[in-house]
């Protein structure tokens, strides 16, 4: 479905002549509230998870983890002669990481604590209050997921914009490079997801749909339920790991989708993932009169 809106442009038509600005409807209501909710939702989770992870910051491989065990990631605060500093350590790797994680300032006073209160929910240390904010809105997300999901697959909205192409997948060299010069989809390329946003797109159902699952994994009382899923993810600190692993992945994804919408022009990005509507880019050295 598409409509035109008449908006005059002196930069590339003669005096007097109009051209015509194609409008699309890109986003169904569905997609828009299954976004949205998903954006509320992911903010309350990682803040409620890195709340979570203060109360044993540190991550391992296999069925258990405690003090006796080596981690292959953990924060921590160390004294030493220049006092109380913050290290990240992982695998043999270790960073100083004062003023960010390990060590850090909360109203003008110097807080031990693996990730800041800036960034937890709540933003005091509360392992009770924060697990149940993660519950709760873990299952929002699960349900939120199976609804587009679900309907993704009847209306064919997974098929048809979703999942690339064989022409997709030989076009991603050439997407890389239109990337890297900041250089974005214009006319009829701009109706459509690009390989790398189908790709993205993707991943990203790939990450929630693994974070649900090594959360039920995480869950000794879903283990009576579903114990196969221990063997799946290779014990409960593996499955752990990798939550962490793919929640540190959603927000690498969170924080180069900002870039992007920034980069295309937020106002008509955002403008189409809250009405549906989309003003589609021209390549105003190729447009004719009218057109």
């Amino acid at each position: 479905m598409t409509a035109t809106i008449d908006a005059p442009d002196s930069r590339a038509a003669p005096k007097g002549v109009r051209r015509r600005r194609e409008v699309i409807y890109r986003h169904t209501v569905l997609v828009r509230l299954t976004h949205w909710l998903n954006a509320l939702v992911i903010v309350v989770m990682i803040g409620s998870g890195l709340n979570i992870f203060n109360a044993h910051p540190r991550l391992y491989w296999g069925l258990k983890g405690d003090e006796y065990d080596r981690p292959w990631l953990s924060i921590a605060a160390t004294q030493g002669a220049a006092g109380t500093r913050g290290v990240t350590t992982i695998g043999s790797w270790r960073f100083d990481t004062t003023g960010l994680l390990g060590v850090a300032k909360d109203k003008g006073q110097e807080i031990v604590k693996a990730w800041p209160s800036s960034l937890t929910i709540p933003s005091y240390q509360d392992l009770a209050d924060a697990r149940h904010w993660h519950f709760l809105f873990a299952w929002v997300l699960a349900a939120n997921g199976a609804v587009y999901l679900l309907w993704g697959l009847i209306s064919r909205h997974l098929k048809r914009d979703i999942v690339p192409t064989v022409d997709d997948l030989k076009a991603i060299p050439r997407s890389v490079l239109d990337h890297v010069q900041l250089k974005h989809p214009v006319g009829e390329a701009a109706k459509r997801y690009n390989v790398l946003q189908r790709l993205a797109y993707l991943g990203v159902i790939t990450l929630i749909s693994l974070m649900v699952l090594t959360g039920l994994t995480m869950s000794p009382g879903f283990n009576a339920f579903a114990p196969w899923l221990l063997d799946l993810f290779g014990g409960r600190q593996s499955a752990r790991s990798i939550h962490f692993l793919c929640a540190s992945g959603l927000v690498a994804f969170v924080a180069v989708h900002l870039i992007e919408v920034v980069l295309a022009g937020p106002i008509n990005e955002i403008a189409s993932m809250i009405t549906g509507r989309y003003a589609v880019p021209q390549d105003h050295a190729h447009d004719g009169v009218g057109q």
